[in-house]
């Protein structure tokens, strides 16, 4: 019952909460001044109050408080999460210099570190069973701010952040359940039904913004589950189910800081070089880009799901023809929904015209047509 009934309970209690909160969220966040204003970097065209990622936080913490065993790393990392969200909170009211921001979010991820929510080992396919000693302190701290900025980053169109999240939230949750980790699978079905409900209010047009505070709890979370639900685990793919879940935000950013590096721009410096950014400059709707993001993340979570339970092994390290194949299909797609999103983006730049370009001229060449048969 406790990894099975218990989650599930847990994503229909957030989700309530969010959507009764919401509402009340938005006027708060017009009556202390955090409003997001349309700008050059921005989609929005109109001020979108940005503190819906108050909501989120509410939503989460009555089931994860209520159903959630007293386990320290646990608590630690719930801990963590609120004061992070505080700290985004605060960013989206006041202001912050990002170094400042950058400190004080190592500064949260150490609490759960400290409280026990370590990646002190793991295992990988091909290689076993390895312990990290001292460094998985600092690893640990590494990745939890990593993923924290990765959402946030992500978290740049109606519906984006919180729609990834949730579907990468009850893959964990999932995983986490058959791996008999009950502490992990409540927290990632809370996360996920809060998440999921606030699209209600974040989808295009969105009438609400997570802001900072929103999405750095999102990332704070989504890193400290895959930590205690997935790597600690003995499972042969543990350390490369959470890459897989995240592939998508991960590999956007990627690109994205190293753009910024290539041109010799502070890598927190805003711009419009992400995945998303680049759908709508080739003519792609908001809603499409969205929904095309949310379809090649559900892919790859389904990929991960896949080398979670499809048995390719006997358990004895010999290859099942069959079920190897359908995970090799899964893989494939997967792979080939990466490289038509860098081809179609032009992420690499191998055609000699930029695709802007040629959307931009074979449009006018569409006007001149459309004019001349006038």
């Amino acid at each position: 019952m406790t990894t099975t009934l218990i989650p599930i309970l847990s994503a229909i209690a957030a989700a309530i909460v969010v959507l009764v909160l919401t509402p009340a969220t938005m006027a708060l966040a017009r009556r202390v001044g955090a409003v997001d204003q349309p700008s050059a970097r921005r989609i929005h065209d109109r001020p979108i109050p940005r503190l819906g990622g108050l909501a989120i936080v509410l939503g989460f913490l009555l089931p994860a408080v209520w159903f959630l065993p007293g386990d320290p790393a646990a608590r630690g990392l719930i801990a963590g999460a609120v004061l992070i969200a505080a700290l985004g909170m605060a960013d989206d009211i006041l202001g912050m210099h990002p170094a400042v921001k950058l400190l004080g979010q190592v500064a949260c991820a150490c609490v759960p570190v400290a409280a026990g929510l370590t990646i002190a080992n793991g295992t990988l396919p091909l290689i076993g069973a390895f312990d990290l000693g001292a460094a998985q302190y600092p690893l640990t701290v590494l990745w939890i701010v990593a993923i924290v900025n990765i959402i946030n980053f992500t978290d740049g169109m109606d519906g984006l952040a919180a729609g990834v999240v949730g579907i990468g939230a009850t893959t964990f949750a999932i995983i986490a359940a058959s791996l008999g980790r009950a502490d992990a699978a409540i927290l990632a079905a809370a996360l996920a039904g809060a998440c999921i409900a606030f699209l209600k209010y974040n989808f295009n047009p969105a009438r609400t913004f997570m802001g900072d505070g929103g999405s750095m709890f999102l990332g704070f979370l989504l890193a400290g589950i895959a930590i205690s639900g997935v790597m600690k685990s003995a499972a042969a793919v543990a350390i490369v189910l959470p890459l897989v879940v995240l592939a998508i935000p991960i590999l956007d950013t990627s690109f994205v800081i190293l753009k910024r590096i290539k041109h010799g721009n502070p890598v927190y410096t805003a711009d419009k070089s992400h995945f998303h950014h680049r759908f709508l400059a080739i003519g792609w709707s908001q809603r499409r880009t969205v929904l095309a993001i949310y379809a090649w993340t559900a892919l790859m979570c389904a990929l991960a799901l896949a080398m979670r339970f499809v048995p390719y092994t006997d358990g004895h390290g010999d290859w099942n023809a069959g079920w190897t194949a359908l995970l090799a299909a899964i893989g494939a797609l997967g792979l080939a929904g990466a490289v038509y999103l860098v081809y179609v983006l032009e992420i690499l730049k191998w055609r000699s015209e930029p695709v802007v370009q040629i959307v931009r001229r074979r449009r006018a060449e569409g006007n001149e047509v459309a004019t001349t048969k006038r």
